[in-house]
């Protein structure tokens, strides 16, 4: 698996929330967002790195224009902010929720040392998940700036079967039980929910997908 959500298959959240480790579970609190509330702003200090417990977040940000550009959408299990980490001290992104029961462990950057200090595993998971996430991203970006949209939505669908897809024995077709909404999956490839429909519908017609609510059978790979 070459996910970028999920790091080869390991929910980030339980391995580096604070409640797991006594030194740090005093102080461990997770807060409460609705959908639309932002957990920072651009130019916010970059301080703290941020574990799901639940939910969904987007991280985005604005162009000079004042548009909005989606950059990802996590869920359940995944960190973000993580910059933070890297030397970053403001913040070149929003993060917002866009679920009305999002639950997110807050955890401060000197905890988040001490913890990758003292637990080299986790430092190594973390590091190689940031280098997986920024060299997906750079493709996205790529796609956006060179691909037209079906090509975009067909290399998002290949990604979801990476991340989230299993072989089905019987058919050789790929199952993918994903998180997204069809908004969301417009918004990451930079389309209209009416074209994203329209698409789908073409995929389908020439066999290539199957789909009903957040099930999609992938009929075949397409490069």
């Amino acid at each position: 698996m070459s996910a970028i959500w999920y790091f080869e298959d390991i929910n980030l959240f339980k391995i580096l929330c604070p409640h797991k480790y006594p030194a740090y579970k005093e102080n461990h609190k997770v807060n409460s967002y609705k959908k639309s509330d932002y957990i920072y702003f651009e130019e916010d200090t970059a301080n703290k790195i941020y574990l799901i417990d639940k939910g969904k977040v987007k991280i985005g940000y604005y162009t000079e224009e004042g548009d909005e550009v989606i950059k990802s959408i996590l869920t359940k299990g995944e960190i973000f902010g993580e910059k933070a980490i890297l030397g970053e001290d403001k913040r070149n992104e929003f993060a917002q929720s866009i679920d009305n029961t999002t639950s997110i462990c807050p955890v401060s950057k000197d905890t988040m040392y001490e913890l990758m200090r003292d637990n080299v595993s986790v430092s190594f998971k973390i590091y190689k998940f940031i280098g997986l996430r920024m060299k997906k991203l750079e493709r996205r970006l790529q796609l956006l700036l060179y691909k037209d949209t079906r090509t975009r939505l067909i290399e998002f669908f290949n990604e979801l079967c990476d991340d989230y897809g299993y072989e089905c024995d019987e058919t050789g077709d790929h199952i993918i039980k994903h998180p997204y909404t069809q908004k969301d999956i417009a918004t990451l490839i930079g389309t209209s929910r009416p074209t994203l429909n329209t698409l789908m519908n073409e995929l389908k017609s020439e066999e290539i997908i199957d789909f009903k609510g957040k099930e999609l059978r992938l009929l075949k790979k397409v490069a």
